[in-house]
């Protein structure tokens, strides 16, 4: 079972917040062979989504929402990540769900844009979301930018 957790950066605790990062870097540095700047002077200023185990209190799954303007005119839902030993679970789809519901809450009537690795453009348009530009590298991995419209009022 998974708790879902919305904070800010000030109510991650030290230990929290080391969690994130640790996946983050699992999977982005590590897993990917991706040498790039994860601290990126915008988790400060974002939301932060964590599911994480009833069990064990163990991050299987994050996402942050970067405010409109800092990234994108529209708010942005990025650091997409589950746990290597979550994946199979429909973890990363139900993390998707909560962070596009809690974007919708806390910016009613905006569009989201996403910068998503293009090999998961399927599961992207699977929530809602439409491809808006061509193929692009970011860190030597290719990436399109996708738009979900706004949730009507």
């Amino acid at each position: 079972m998974v708790n879902w957790q919305w904070l800010t950066f000030a109510e991650l605790s030290n230990d929290m917040l080391y969690a994130l990062l640790k996946l983050r870097q699992e999977v982005f540095v590590i897993e990917q062979e991706c040498l790039y700047m994860d601290l990126d002077d915008l988790d400060q200023k974002s939301w932060h989504m964590l599911g994480v185990s009833q069990d064990d209190a163990t991050v299987l799954a994050y996402a942050r929402l970067v405010p409109p303007g800092m990234k994108f005119a529209e708010p942005s839902i990025g650091r997409v990540v589950a746990s290597p030993a979550a994946r199979g679970s429909g973890i990363g789809k139900q993390l998707m769900k909560e962070a596009i519901i809690a974007a919708q809450q806390q910016y009613p009537g905006a569009a989201i844009r996403i910068s998503a690795q293009q090999y998961l453009q399927k599961f992207y348009t699977s929530l809602g979301f439409k491809q808006v530009s061509e193929m692009y590298l970011e860190d030597d991995i290719p990436h399109i930018e996708m738009v979900r419209d706004p949730a009507p009022v």
